[in-house]
């Protein structure tokens, strides 16, 4: 896998995450503070979109994970 789509995934998994401690109807319901993660997680793909800046793709980078995949 790429570093893009270690982002994509990370991401998913974190926003649904965050959805399952933060929906009052979710078995594992802690509080709706949690939602707050889900908004960072956006806003961070948002931003990441115009500057091209990831903190989450850097630390992949540097961890050796490819950035393209070889043909």
């Amino acid at each position: 896998m790429t570093v893009q789509r270690y982002v994509l995934v990370f991401a998913g998994f974190f926003v649904m995450v965050s959805l399952a401690l933060g929906v009052e109807e979710s078995p594992i319901f802690i509080s709706k503070w949690a939602l707050a993660f889900t908004a960072f997680v956006g806003l961070n793909l948002f931003q990441s979109g115009f500057t091209n800046f990831c903190p989450l793709a850097m630390l992949l980078k540097k961890l050796g994970i490819p950035e393209h995949k070889s043909v």
